[in-house]
């Protein structure tokens, strides 16, 4: 690396590294939070304080130069370090205060945790929560969140956490299409329309048994929310499986069968290891952690498994 590298700043190799990222322009800019004349011009400015060009404007966008591969990697290591020097200095502050990113999905935020992270309010109140909705794993390694509550058997390697139940799903119907408190006949399945999660959720065992199990013309929907899912069966588009904390809840849903251990999925509290000594980590996975193991026997199905003890029912 040209010793001339040593007189940038980092905002300098902030835009290295964006345009290295992006390969374009306008995508470096955007991420960078300017516009793209002021990358555009800045680029130029540390093109000419190098002595060296960085990137190839090629038609498909900017490629990275042979000259420019050492500067790129060293603006790579840089943010590296930052990051992890950012999560230290997180990870030792002392009181439960400051802002909190947790991210889960629709279905636990609506019908499990908004209650719970009132209690966690009530005992914290100096510390703000921002909820990040989706089924998407955002990266914790990069602080895209300090918290993740998510259901999944294979939680990642890179982080550290807390099992706290196994999620149950069910079939459920609607329940004035199944006014009769008596076990359901298979039989009477046979030709009710399926509503189905989508294939952006395709690694839900649920989602793989819609697909193989269900004949195509009887499948009436298919939503990619598990929230949207259960608003389906609900207004009497078909019948579908859900998990037992969403289903059970609705007066307007009834269980049509046992709970399906094949679908079952671990619920996980996660968080970095860098973050896991932090106060307010400490605060939130205590609270929520006590909070949700309350709700087990919702969680596992086991309020109205009790009562349909011996059923046979649709897998």
């Amino acid at each position: 690396m040209p010793d001339a590298a040593k007189s940038l700043a980092w905002d300098d190799f902030r835009v290295i590294k964006a345009i290295a990222e992006a390969r374009a322009l306008p995508a470096a800019a955007a991420s960078l939070g300017i516009d793209h004349s002021t990358v555009f011009r800045r680029l130029n400015q540390i093109e000419r304080v190098l002595g060296l060009r960085l990137f190839d404007r090629i038609r498909t966008g900017y490629a990275v130069t042979a000259a420019g591969e050492e500067v790129v990697g060293l603006a790579l290591r840089m943010d590296e370090e930052i990051t992890a020097l950012t999560r230290r200095i997180a990870g030792r502050a002392p009181d439960p205060s400051g802002e909190l990113r947790v991210t889960t999905n629709d279905s636990l935020l609506i019908h499990l945790l908004t209650p719970l992270l009132a209690v966690f309010r009530r005992r914290y109140p100096r510390i703000r929560l921002d909820i990040v909705i989706g089924n998407r794993a955002l990266d914790l390694s990069r602080r895209d969140s300090d918290i993740a509550i998510r259901a999944t058997d294979r939680p990642p390697e890179t982080l550290v956490g807390r099992r706290i139940a196994r999620i149950a799903w069910a079939l459920y119907g609607r329940a004035q299409d199944f006014p009769d408190p008596g076990p359901i006949d298979a039989a009477r399945l046979a030709d009710r329309d399926w509503v189905a999660l989508g294939d952006a959720l395709g690694a839900i065992a649920a989602v793989r048994h819609a697909r193989e199990q269900v004949a195509p013309e009887r499948l009436a929907c298919r939503i990619d929310s598990v929230l949207g899912l259960a608003e389906a069966v609900e207004a009497g588009l078909g019948i579908g499986h859900l998990p037992c904390f969403v289903g059970d809840l609705r007066p307007g849903l009834r269980r049509l069968g046992p709970t399906i251990e094949a679908f079952a999925t671990d619920l996980w509290l996660l968080t970095h290891p860098d973050l896991r000594h932090a106060a307010r980590i400490r605060a939130f996975l205590e609270v929520m952690g006590a909070e949700l193991t309350r709700c087990r026997p919702l969680l596992e199905g086991r309020t109205a498994a009790d009562d349909m003890a011996g059923e046979a029912g649709p897998a």
